[in-house]
């Protein structure tokens, strides 16, 4: 099992190499025709660090895991929430930007309640599934939050960005075709080595997607909110966790029901429940203590609830 193991972490570091391959090529692309910096931010960077996500779900839907899509949905959810607001939080109390506490929040705990009845409704053959239906629902909401959002910054955009050389074509194309490779590649390492050391372990799909896989494919996010909390810039540190969440249901969800019907086991109703609960309290948190800021013990709150909770998940397998 030890070249599983090994075989799992080299596929999660490709995941996050590739995306930032990615990335790299889409912006140099986009900037040849004259985008914007904050266009690319909202689409292009929202985008290469969900990539990791989108593509092990595309990949443990056509291969008839279904746990592992929910798993990495929910987990993912869970872990950009308690643990990457929890450890930005306690290296720097984050102000949240007005907007933020009573749009993008609500709209994060919105989609989760949409997300869950979806798949909690019985189909008509009587089993629980995201279908295509609710996949082309989940993506339209995307693309108007997406219109919504660009209709909120166009006015911020008054002159073209000043870019640096984008630097040739080829070596633009071939970041952005190795990075494509490359998440394929990753995907199916994650996916098939965390399935097999899930069956050598005796422990469910569920969970493996829940812990090593969710928190593996959301180090992006990490990387990128530790490194707006050391630079205290606390608006990108709390977008980047919200926008993800919202990102991961809408986008992601609705691609992968779209792609292939995903069957739903209600046992993950309880981590539902977890990432409700967690919004919520982002949002009380907003207006306790000093208004609009999640401060350090807010912050040590979030990470004790996540410890508590893998702690339970691991026990109810062992």
């Amino acid at each position: 099992m030890t070249i599983q193991i090994l075989l799992l972490l080299a596929g999660l570091a490709l995941l996050i190499i590739s995306a930032e391959g990615l990335v790299g090529g889409a912006t140099s692309l986009a900037r040849r025709f004259n985008i914007s910096d904050l266009t690319i931010g909202l689409t292009v960077v929202a985008f290469g660090t969900s990539a990791p996500e989108l593509v092990v779900n595309l990949i443990a839907s056509s291969s008839d895991h279904q746990d592992i899509v929910f798993g990495n949905i929910l987990g993912s959810n869970n872990f950009n929430l308690y643990i990457i607001l929890g450890i930005a939080g306690l290296i720097l109390p984050l102000k949240v930007h007005i907007s933020t506490v009573w749009r993008e929040i609500p709209m994060s705990l919105v989609a989760l309640v949409i997300f869950f009845f979806m798949v909690n409704i019985p189909s008509a053959g009587g089993g629980r599934m995201l279908g295509r239906t609710d996949g082309l629902i989940l993506l339209a909401l995307f693309v108007s939050l997406q219109y919504y959002i660009f209709h909120q910054i166009k006015n911020l955009e008054r002159e073209p960005s000043e870019h640096k050389n984008p630097g040739p074509l080829y070596r633009t194309i071939g970041f952005i075709v190795l990075g494509l490779a490359g998440l394929v590649i990753g995907g199916r390492l994650v996916v098939t080595n965390a399935v097999f050391i899930a069956k050598a372990m005796g422990v469910s799909e569920k969970v493996i997607g829940l812990t090593i896989i969710a928190d593996g494919t959301s180090l992006p996010e990490l990387a990128t909110s530790l490194v707006a909390a050391f630079r205290k810039n606390p608006d990108i540190a709390v977008g980047n966790v919200v926008g993800s969440n919202i990102f991961n249901i809408l986008l992601i969800g609705g691609l992968v029901s779209v792609v292939r019907p995903v069957a739903y086991n209600p046992v993950f109703n309880t981590d539902f429940y977890i990432l409700a609960a967690g919004t919520v309290l982002l949002f009380i948190t907003m207006f306790t203590s000093q208004r609009h800021k999640l401060d350090r013990w807010e912050a040590g709150l979030l990470l004790a609830v996540y410890v508590g909770y893998t702690t339970w998940l691991i026990m109810k397998e062992v």
